[in-house]
């Protein structure tokens, strides 16, 4: 079993800015809270055999840190696409400060790869490794991650 979870919110999705490393705010601590409760209640024998596995970002480290489990694994290759120069902006300031980039992103969200940054593309390569250790686990499993990578691995099981 593969239980896929995204982070509770950070400061930078309050502020509706994308990438960063910012923490969680009040509401993503209590979703963190509401997320341990649920596997408290929800998967028997949690603390001997669930894996939680994070990306290294603060607010999927957050998210985690609490729950009751077997074994906690930090993953890289969990982290957020990243947005190279547009890290830090929101949708509205690319489509002003870089509108070829902004067309370019809505034309093929998939290979479009961010100035000094990825492409959905790259972050599927990326989460590769993953995706085969997964497989081969028995016991269950929940990642917690983000937006862009939880897409690429909905993907892959669907």
């Amino acid at each position: 079993v593969v239980y896929f979870v995204r982070h509770g919110e950070s400061e930078y999705n309050a502020k509706k800015l994308i990438g960063g490393d910012s923490h969680l705010t009040p509401t993503g601590l209590e979703f963190a809270r509401k997320l341990q409760h649920w596997v408290k209640e929800n998967i028997p024998d949690a603390e001997e055999e669930l894996s939680v596995w994070s990306s290294t970002m603060q607010r999927a480290i957050e998210t985690s840190s609490d729950i009751p489990c077997h074994q906690y694994v930090r993953w890289k290759a969990l982290e957020e696409i990243d947005a190279g120069i547009c890290d830090a902006m929101t949708y509205e300031q690319i489509e002003e400060t870089h509108p070829e980039e902004f067309e370019a992103r809505k034309k093929d969200k998939l290979r479009y790869r961010y100035p000094r940054g990825e492409s959905y593309e790259d972050v599927i390569r990326r989460v590769e490794p993953v995706l085969i250790e997964l497989e081969q686990k028995k016991t269950p499993v929940m990642v917690i991650s983000h937006q862009a990578v939880l897409r690429c691995l909905y993907g892959y099981f669907s």
